[in-house]
């Protein structure tokens, strides 16, 4: 999380700077946390035992630990180095540069707005970290889908939000929506629609679709894909299984796209 205060849980993964090395332990400032200190044992530099601990950590790396625990009242934070493994450490950096980059973005809004990055953050920015965790999380979920992003939240920071997420973040997902309009005249016609809708999600092929019922004869396809191309085959597959199998059974179908 972005500007993070007071102090952090047991158990956290914080991103730390090395600062002073003894025999004994290293003392370390808690990049997310306003630079608070906290101290790794020597115990808990590394698995075994450590014979020189500058040959498992120095001043000025940068490293993640756990933390064992927090003593607000006195200051004191006990972290342990040797019970984060490497895929926990890349997660854990890639998540602090992301947040950086974010805070980096809303600097940018906050410029194009003409305001404080602390108004910003009274403005929408806390909000948005309640919503998403993390700022970055909101970009990226922004840039995926903006049109959601626009009925969920108002105000005069919405669509500068969404052209700064669309220009400066890749989103780890792309969203399509397109509606399917089934219907059929037979008496048994609420049937058929639903067997056409069966045979729509069928031929989903184990990608990420959802179908919601938007009021006859209108259902709304919404596709979720790792890339364009393979959320708009989806949709093309889909689709086409659920027109085919209405019109098969007498009735109509047309798959229509917003703002075509």
């Amino acid at each position: 999380m972005s500007r993070a205060k007071g102090y952090p849980e047991e158990s956290e993964l914080v991103v730390c700077t090395v600062k002073n090395v003894k025999n004994f332990g290293a003392f370390v400032s808690l990049d997310e946390y306003d630079g608070k200190e906290g101290f790794v044992h020597v115990r808990d530099v590394a698995t075994g035992w450590v014979k020189y601990i500058r040959d498992h950590i120095r001043e000025g790396q940068k490293i993640v630990c756990k933390v064992l625990g927090v003593d607000s009242s006195k200051g004191h934070i006990d972290l342990s180095l040797k019970s984060v493994n490497e895929h926990q450490k890349r997660e854990k950096i890639q998540q602090w540069k992301n947040e950086k980059k974010a805070e980096k973005l809303l600097e940018i809004m906050a410029e194009k707005l003409g305001i404080s990055l602390d108004d910003i953050y009274n403005l929408f920015g806390n909000t948005l970290l309640e919503e998403y965790e993390t700022l970055y999380g909101a970009f990226e979920t922004v840039a995926a889908a903006p049109a959601e992003f626009r009925e969920e939240f108002e105000g005069d920071w919405v669509e500068s939000f969404i052209e700064v997420a669309l220009e400066n973040v890749t989103p780890p997902y792309v969203q399509i929506e397109a509606f399917l309009e089934l219907s059929s005249g037979a008496p048994d016609g609420v049937d058929r629609v639903r067997q056409a809708l069966l045979k729509s999600m069928e031929a989903a092929d184990g990608e990420q679709v959802a179908i919601q019922y938007m009021g006859a004869p209108k259902y709304r396809l919404v596709i979720i894909a790792d890339e364009y191309k393979t959320a708009e085959e989806t949709l093309r597959r889909v689709s086409q299984a659920g027109i085919d199998a209405i019109v098969a059974a007498g009735g109509e179908g047309t798959l229509k796209r917003e703002g075509r």
